[in-house]
Order: C-alpha cells, then structure tokens, then sequence
C-alpha cells in the first residue's frame, strides 16, 4: 500500500469522500425507496398518523423537503411519508454500525451540525441534480418545532440544486413534558402536513451571501406559518416546552 492510503485526518477523509460521492452519484432509487416500504408499515401499526397534502409535492424536478423538528420520529417518518423517495440529511452521530451501513444504504445523508459540512452538500446537490427529493430539517436540532429560527444549509441547497421548496408539518412526535430522544406512546395521533412549494427570492442586484440570507428568512417563515396553520386545522399541537430536561445529548 503506498503512503497515499495510510493518510487520515478531516482533510483527506473529507476529499476522498467527495471522490467517492463523485463516483457513484446519487443512491439507487430502489434503496431509497426502501424508507417508504418498511417506515408506513410500521408507523401505520405503532401510531394513528394523519398525512395530509401528499399531492401538493411536484411529481417530478429536485424537491428539497423543509420540516419544523420537536420529535425523535421526525427524521424517520419524513422519508417514510413522503410521496416520492427522498434522502434526508441525518446527524453524522447516527452513522455507526450496522445502523449507520443501513441508512448509509437507504440513501440518507451524513452531516456534521454547526458546520459547513461540504462532503453533505455534495451528496445533497448531485441528489438535487439528478431531479431526486432531499429532506432537512433546518432548526438544525429538535426543540419546540415552532421554527423560531433557520440555518442557512436548507435554502443553500435549494439554491445550488434549482429546486423548490415544500414545507412539512410535523405535529405529536413529542409531547410536552417528555425529553428530544422519547418516543410517543403507541397510538398516539400525530399529523404530517406536505404544504404548497414556495418560490424563494432570487434578487439578481443582492449579493450572493445576501440573497441567501433573504431566502432563508422567506423559507423561514413559510415553514413557521405552514407549522402554526396546520396546528390550528388539526388542533394537534406543539410541545411547550423544548424538551432539554436531561437530554441535552439527544438532540
């Protein structure tokens, strides 16, 4: 083995990953589609879930799915529900062992938070330009749901992979009083709500960084009205509170 292949570091794991991503493209949509196969089962027998605008998501062309995140079974149920296959950016902490080889399989994306992950970005646009679905949930982390603020990441992709931009309402996942990583008591009533796309400004006079900043505040606040509206027609609402109690880890 040359010395090439003893190289380790953030650096060399980063380039040969996007080499890698480069190579084989997007997942097969077969594997992806695997997400909805087994995750309606299952969530049809565990939990009473209600989903709702299935057929206001565009058929075809790169979809970046935007969803408001208080509970576990947010990041699960969004690529189960979906109408088409979709790959979701997943915390890089989730990809060990035989669970991380199985959502690496499935097509979900790695992602270090709090970061600019390129080796994610390159995953989520080839995706993106290949006319697929990805899911992120751009509160960066679960709390109360309320979309009180965004991450950039979210329209960024939106951007770079010329997508459009369906918000989803997640409502039940977690009640109030129980902590991020909980899970709802078997047959409690969630709903999940695929809302209208939305078309985010692209002001050729902004400059780059400012059109960006611009478009996440209307992607914001779409998914926070989109959010609050659901609640209201369903009357399913948010958890009060974050649900930080002891589980700052979980997040």
């Amino acid at each position: 083995m040359s010395d090439a292949g003893h190289r380790s570091g953030p650096r060399a794991q980063a380039g040969s990953g996007r080499r890698a991503l480069a190579a084989v493209g997007p997942p097969p949509s077969w594997r992806v589609r695997i997400n909805m196969v087994v995750g309606r089962a299952l969530f049809g027998v565990l939990y009473r879930v209600t989903v709702v605008g299935r057929g206001r998501v565009p058929k075809v062309g790169p979809v970046v799915f935007v969803a408001n995140h208080a509970g576990f079974l947010d990041g699960p149920m969004l690529p189960a529900l979906a109408p088409r296959p979709t790959s979701v950016l997943v915390k890089r902490e989730m990809f060990k062992g035989p669970l991380g080889a199985f959502l690496t399989f499935i097509g979900h994306i790695p992602v270090t938070r709090n970061s600019s992950d390129r080796q994610a970005r390159t995953a989520a646009v080839a995706i993106l330009q290949a006319g697929g679905a990805v899911g992120i949930f751009p509160e960066g982390t679960r709390g109360r749901g309320d979309v009180a603020t965004v991450q950039q990441g979210a329209a960024w992709l939106a951007q770079q992979g010329q997508a459009q931009v369906v918000p989803v309402a997640f409502l039940g996942t977690r009640a109030t009083g129980a902590t991020k990583g909980s899970l709802p008591r078997p047959g409690a009533r969630m709903v999940v709500e695929f809302g209208e796309p939305i078309e985010l400004p692209l002001d050729p006079h902004l400059t780059g960084r400012q059109r960006l900043a611009a478009a996440s505040g209307t992607l914001r606040e779409a998914l926070a009205t989109h959010v609050r509206e659901s609640e209201q027609r369903h009357q399913v609402f948010l958890p009060a509170d974050d649900g930080r109690q002891g589980a700052d880890a979980e997040a």
